[in-house]
């Protein structure tokens, strides 16, 4: 059996690092990096306790890409900290995580774990690619419930939710989707545009909640199925359903491509293998010593060499 492959959603687990760590935790010079040793903790303790075999920190080259709002203005428009011409727009992310984000990029490629990012593309569609692409079991690891649609129990593909830091994680597969949404991996990303998700700036179909687009997807299937009963007067809508659902058509029309992750991203050529030894050790004592990695940083070299 090909050993399992492991993806981080990286920016996903270092906000959660950034606020989880107090920023009291700080480089000599004063600069915080609790995201930096938050992120470092959190893979040191992800590798002891599920021993991949490769390992892949996935990247948002570009957080809110340009295909997608093209389709959908709303998709995280809120979000958007500065419009930039012909580049991708800056994200609303607080003033001291920042600067953290280059330190932890260099970090991870001289410990010589893959990181992997492609512009143009969510690490969210990094991620569906390298899934579509494994031929091993896959664990993804986010705070991100979108991804919930890429589990798969005949692939061995689940994803771990942190609940509380990344030492209780919620091991979804498709028992668990099944008992808290209704629907398996591949129906949830249909839940999800239904009912719409404020946080990415999906409308979603008026009136149309979790519960209510659950039901509709056990009585017809997928989207594709709920969109040819409403033109069917024999199918099991209320009228209410029918009208609201046939005013949302072109939000219908477009939203899979939004919602759904790319799963042919054209990636680069990448070591995905977990390293026992850094890359780059004399970059990694500089980057030490410069940021104060500390116990954070030895924990996970010791990790990794075990």
């Amino acid at each position: 059996m090909t050993g399992r492959l492991m993806l981080l959603d990286t920016a996903s687990l270092y906000f959660r690092a950034y606020f989880g760590v107090p920023d009291s935790v700080r480089a000599p010079d004063g600069t915080p990096v609790n995201a930096v040793r938050g992120l470092l903790d959190f893979i040191d303790r992800l590798v002891k306790d599920h021993r991949p075999e490769k390992l892949v920190a996935c990247m948002d080259a570009d957080w809110r890409p340009q295909w997608r709002v093209d389709l959908i203005p709303s998709y995280k428009a809120h979000r958007v900290a500065e419009e930039h011409e012909g580049a991708p727009d800056a994200e609303e992310v607080p003033d001291t995580l920042s600067p953290q984000v280059p330190v932890i990029e260099e970090v991870l490629d001289a410990l010589g774990i893959a990181r992997v990012g492609v512009a143009g593309y969510e690490a969210d569609d990094v991620i569906g690619t390298f899934t579509a692409r494994a031929d091993g079991p896959v664990d993804i690891v986010t705070g991100d419930r979108d991804l919930y649609q890429l589990v798969d129990d005949a692939r061995d593909i689940r994803v771990l939710y942190p609940l509380k830091g990344v030492g209780t994680l919620q091991l979804t597969d498709e028992a668990w989707l099944r008992e808290k949404y209704g629907v398996d991996g591949r129906g949830y990303a249909d839940l999800a545009l239904l009912r719409g998700d404020p946080s990415d700036g999906l409308p979603g179909v008026p009136g149309v909640g979790e519960k209510t687009a659950a039901k509709l997807l056990a009585e017809f299937g997928d989207l594709a199925g709920i969109v040819a009963a409403v033109d069917d007067p024999k199918a099991k809508l209320t009228p209410a359903q029918r009208k609201r659902l046939t005013e949302a058509a072109p939000y219908l029309a477009v939203a899979p491509k939004v919602v759904r992750v790319a799963d042919d991203v054209p990636l680069p050529d990448a070591d995905t293998t977990l390293p026992h030894t850094p890359r780059d050790a004399a970059a990694l004592d500089a980057l030490a010593a410069r940021w104060g990695l500390g116990g954070s940083l030895q924990r996970l070299l010791t990790t990794l060499e075990a």
